[in-house]
C-alpha cells in the first residue's frame, strides 16, 4: 500500500522548518497535525480541593513548560502573589528560561540541570543545597516523571496536580482518511479508542516514538510497523524518513 496521507498526533510545528515538512515534500506525501489529546487546566476551585496552599511553598520544581503556564495562572485566578524571593528548579534551560514569560530572570533564584531529568547531577546538586526549602511540584494527571530520586536525597516536595490530559476528540464531519498514523503517547492510542470505538486497521500503518508508547499499541491489539527511537533512527522523523524510503523506494 503506498503511503499517501500521515496523521502526525502533535500540535503543528510554530516552524515552517520542520524536518516532517522536509519528509513531506521528499516522499510526495501529505502530513497532518492533528493532536489525538490536549491538555486542560484544573480550575481554581478544582485545585482547591487539593487542600494544597501555594503560599506555604518556597520553591518550585518545572519538569515542563505547560507546568509553569499552569501553576502561574492558578496563582493569577486565586489571586496569590509570588514572592520574590521564590526559588524554580528545572530540568533544563529551555524550560528555565521559559520562566521569563512570567518573572524577571535572576540567576540567584533559578537553577536548571542539563539533562533535561530530574536525576540530572547538576540540578540535583542544587536541590540537595536548598534541601530547607519546601517544595511544590506542578504535575498533570498522568505524569511519569520519577520521583525517586527526590525520595532517596530527602527533597521535601509536594505534588500538585494543575492540569490534565484529555482525549481531544474527532467532530461528525471530520475525516479520516490516513494511511499512517504516528503516536507520541499511550493518552493518543487511548483518544484513538475512544473516538473511533470500531476502528478496524486494516492497512493502515501505525508508528509510535517511545516504549510505552509502543506497548500501548500492542495492548490494545494493534499492529506496530514503525517505532522509535533506536539505534539507526533516533528520533521520530528519522524513523520515518527510514521506513518511507523502504517502502517507497525512494532516495
Amino acid at each position: 500500500m503506498d503511503i499517501k496521507k500521515i496523521l502526525i498526533s502533535q500540535p503543528k510545528p510554530e516552524s515552517d522548518k520542520s524536518p516532517y515538512y522536509d519528509i513531506a515534500q521528499k516522499y510526495g506525501v501529505e502530513v497532518v497535525f492533528r493532536p489525538f489529546i490536549k491538555v486542560e487546566g484544573l480550575t481554581s476551585k478544582e485545585f482547591r480541593q487539593s487542600k494544597i496552599s501555594i503560599s506555604d511553598y518556597t520553591a518550585v520544581i518545572f519538569t515542563a513548560k505547560t507546568a509553569i503556564d499552569h501553576y502561574f495562572r492558578l496563582c493569577e485566578e486565586m489571586r496569590i502573589t509570588i514572592p520574590d524571593t521564590m526559588k524554580y528548579f528545572c530540568t533544563s534551560e529551555t524550560i528555565a528560561h521559559y520562566l521569563q514569560k512570567y518573572i524577571v530572570y535572576r540567576k540567584r533564584k533559578i537553577f536548571y540541570g542539563v539533562s533535561g531529568k530530574l536525576d540530572d547531577e547538576k540540578l540535583l546538586k542544587d536541590l540537595v543545597k536548598h534541601n530547607k526549602e519546601k517544595f511544590l511540584f506542578p504535575i498533570s494527571d498522568v505524569h511519569r516523571d520519577n520521583l525517586s530520586i527526590l525520595d532517596a536525597n530527602k527533597i521535601p516536595y509536594t505534588k500538585a496536580v494543575m492540569y490534565r490530559t484529555v482525549s481531544n476528540d474527532f467532530g461528525k464531519d471530520e475525516p479520516f482518511d490516513y494511511d499512517m498514523l504516528i503516536f507520541f503517547s499511550p493518552a493518543g492510542i487511548k483518544s484513538l479508542l475512544k473516538n473511533f470505538p470500531d476502528f478496524h486497521q486494516g492497512d493502515i500503518k501505525i508508528g509510535c516514538f517511545g516504549e510505552t508508547t509502543a506497548k500501548a499499541v500492542e495492548a490494545d491489539g494493534l499492529r506496530l510497523d514503525l517505532s522509535a527511537p533506536s539505534a539507526e533512527a533516533p528520533s521520530m522523523t528519522a524513523a520515518l524518513d527510514l521506513y518511507l524510503k523502504k517502502v517507497q523506494g525512494r532516495n
